[in-house]
């Protein structure tokens, strides 16, 4: 693969520089370098940013033209999350409604639920939050106890999920759960779409030692929904369910993944400042991070070539999610490394709040990456046996 622009391309990545300097100034400066996707401090000034790029059709950039969408190809879109990631902006906070549900229903959905929903993801008016994971069912989703009833023109929703990113500010749910009351393992799932405001659903925030509480548990208690609100065939929602894992783990964090070049420049230049690059053991560290990186842009870049070729991410997208997370969690512990002493400290007074930096906020926040969107232990489980073709793990 050539990575040098064609002339097409660098005009193309001279209209996304353009737009991003003519566009992200003012108060939306404020939202450079904040590195957490779920940053509650900021969440309406977000908001506010992501619709400044859903109006000129960002959100949704990959989307068919009859989509709303500006129908980017593979390197197009490449280039704009480069750009996005140069320019420091933020994490998206359509995340989880443009990364993983949108792709999955533009795979999966019907016209009918194309037209109804990708609407209001383009234009921010409806959040969007993952039902995956449950007390019994974390890293084994074919676990999974939360069950539907159809009642008539709608389904009857009742169970637990956990760990729910986002849920308290979600207008809807997309959520696994079983629907043949007989069935067992990965048969009998359904992809469902609860909306999220109605009497039947409680949110309990799950509240960290920071402070923050971007976590919840979701309580479904005859929540309801329509009956139409199914992605794909009804008891078939593991294929569609693995399909939006694969987005998860390979294109949605592509952005994310470019932002770590910053993140490993911005420690190089700490560790410059500080003297602690005339340690050799932290120069290794360090060139060491910088090397993964690059590989794994290039991986990022090969995963998405296979979903141009065949539609759909497969399993390899493991690789890529196994990769990445556990480089960014060792970027972490060499970021403290680097800060050494100052590492025990923090900004601000510690009796009013609990203001992490950067490096501090990689280093905590990273660890949780190695577990979701599928634990490492899974995913080296995958690669061995859907990838490698090794015999299956003794269950």
């Amino acid at each position: 693969m050539d990575f040098r622009d064609t002339p097409d391309e660098a005009a193309f990545r001279d209209e996304v520089r353009t737009w991003l300097t003519e566009h992200f100034v003012g108060e939306f400066r404020e939202l450079a370098g904040r590195g957490d996707p779920s940053d509650e401090d900021n969440y309406d000034l977000r908001i506010a940013w992501e619709r400044v790029l859903g109006a000129d059709r960002w959100v949704g950039m990959s989307w068919p033209v009859e989509y709303g969408g500006r129908a980017l190809d593979f390197s197009q879109q490449v280039i704009f999350n480069e750009e996005y990631a140069r320019a420091d902006a933020p994490p998206r906070a359509s995340f989880f409604g443009e990364g993983l549900f949108s792709p999955t229903l533009l795979a999966y959905g019907r016209e009918d639920q194309k037209r109804r929903f990708l609407p209001k993801i383009q234009s921010v008016e409806e959040m969007w939050c993952q039902g995956y994971s449950e007390p019994n069912a974390g890293s084994d989703l074919s676990n999974v106890s939360t069950r539907a009833e159809l009642d008539g023109d709608e389904w009857v929703v009742n169970g637990q999920k956990v760990w729910t990113t986002m849920a308290h500010r979600a207008q809807w749910c997309f959520a696994v759960v079983r629907t043949d009351p007989e069935s067992v393992g990965h048969k009998g799932l359904s992809y469902l779409l609860i909306p999220m405001d109605q009497p039947g659903i409680e949110v309990r925030p799950l509240k960290q030692m920071t402070g923050t509480a971007e976590f919840n548990e979701v309580f479904f208690d005859d929540a309801r929904t329509a009956k139409e609100n199914v992605v794909g065939d009804v008891g078939e929602g593991w294929k569609v369910a693995m399909a939006t894992l694969g987005f998860e783990r390979g294109t949605a964090f592509l952005s994310q993944q470019l932002a770590f070049q910053n993140e490993v420049a911005a420690l190089i230049d700490v560790a410059r400042e500080n003297g602690a690059s005339t340690n050799a053991t932290i120069r290794q560290e360090l060139a060491d991070s910088y090397i993964g990186v690059q590989v794994m842009k290039f991986n990022g870049m090969r995963m998405l070539t296979d979903l141009v070729k065949k539609g759909v991410i497969g399993p390899s997208s493991s690789i890529g999610k196994l990769y990445w997370s556990n480089w960014h969690r060792t970027l972490g512990e060499r970021a403290m490394h680097v800060l050494g002493a100052d590492a025990t400290l923090i900004a601000g007074d510690p009796g009013k709040d609990y203001a992490l930096d950067e490096f501090h906020r990689i280093f905590m926040v990273s660890r949780s990456e190695t577990i979701y969107a599928g634990a490492s232990e899974i995913q080296r489980n995958i690669i061995g046996e859907r990838v490698l073709g090794l015999p299956r793990e003794p269950r």
